[in-house]
């Protein structure tokens, strides 16, 4: 594999719900050896730290369900600043924080891949599809609505102006179990991928991505991967806040993040909603991390064994 320069940049982002604890997301990564991993196998790596939200004043929404509104508005307008600013060097990989970090660092790839005149993608891995506004949803938590913002949906009137929308087409998700109406009918509107589990049971998880990974090839796309930790099934990955049971194998994991290095087309990643008060002596963390280094060239046969003593 190429060998790559890989930025890895803090996003200890709490409030995108109301379940605190992903604000420890970026050290636990560090802790269970990311930098490591990522060396291991032959990259560099920069840590450029923890960032911190802009401070900025915003109206109160109008949904007075909507959680922190402010604070997301801020970190959606550092995470945009530091991925144009990482991307130009390297492979920015984003350590959460909850997924409402990726209002910003999906809108900053997009903003990059614009100025270089390339097609952006983007791959969602994750049990929901977080495609609600501010507007729209129940729950006023943020980190349901990333998807949303970057395809230019109504209701972020608080956030930046999107520097570039992000084209639904140009979308996959893979992993969904938990969709609710008002994001059904959202994703009816577009042709976003759609890759349920029920779809992942009856054809695999291998078909429906390698024929994503072609559309992104066929026009030099770029593209961004978000691998939300409930992805993962809640028993093999149980430090998040979100859980909801039947979600992807360890090796069903693996298998995508292989393709991916395979691939070659990957430009960026977020690693989002890892809540370490809630993980099992750092199993969560672990895996998440093996994945990475699976993205970034390491092969089944080089798994190591993990002892529990």
């Amino acid at each position: 594999m190429t060998q790559k320069h890989c930025i890895l940049i803090g996003a200890p982002v709490d409030c995108g719900k109301r379940r605190r604890g992903c604000l420890m997301g970026p050290d636990a990564y560090r802790t269970a050896g990311l930098a490591e991993a990522i060396t291991a196998l032959g990259h560099t790596v920069e840590d450029i730290g923890n960032l911190a939200p802009a401070p900025v004043t915003v109206a109160p929404a109008k949904n007075p369900q909507v959680h922190a509104l402010a604070e997301n508005v801020g970190w959606t307008q550092a995470l945009m600043a530091a991925a144009q600013t990482a991307a130009p060097k390297g492979l920015p990989i984003f350590m959460g924080g909850d997924h409402a970090l990726a209002l910003g660092s999906v809108a900053g790839m997009a903003a990059h891949a614009q100025a270089q005149n390339r097609p952006f993608f983007a791959l969602w891995l994750d049990a929901h599809s977080d495609i609600h506004t501010p507007d729209t949803t129940d729950s006023g938590n943020l980190h349901g609505t990333p998807v949303g913002y970057v395809t230019g949906r109504a209701g972020f009137d608080a956030f930046p102006p999107l520097p570039a929308r992000v084209d639904p087409a140009n979308i996959c998700m893979i992993g969904l179990r938990s969709v609710d109406t008002a994001e059904h009918a959202a994703l009816a509107e577009g042709d976003t991928t759609l890759v349920d589990m029920r779809m992942i049971d009856e054809e695999g998880i291998s078909a429906p991505l390698q024929a994503f990974l072609a559309k992104v090839a066929a026009v030099n796309g770029m593209l961004h991967v978000s691998l939300d930790v409930d992805f993962l099934d809640p028993s093999i990955a149980p430090a998040v806040g979100t859980t909801v049971p039947g979600g992807a194998t360890v090796r069903e994991g693996h298998l995508v993040m292989e393709i991916l290095s395979d691939s070659g087309l990957v430009t960026s990643l977020d690693l989002v909603e890892l809540n370490p008060f809630l993980d099992n002596r750092g199993k969560t963390a672990n895996l998440m991390v093996d994945l990475t280094a699976s993205l970034l060239g390491r092969r089944v046969f080089d798994r190591p064994t993990r002892s529990l003593k």
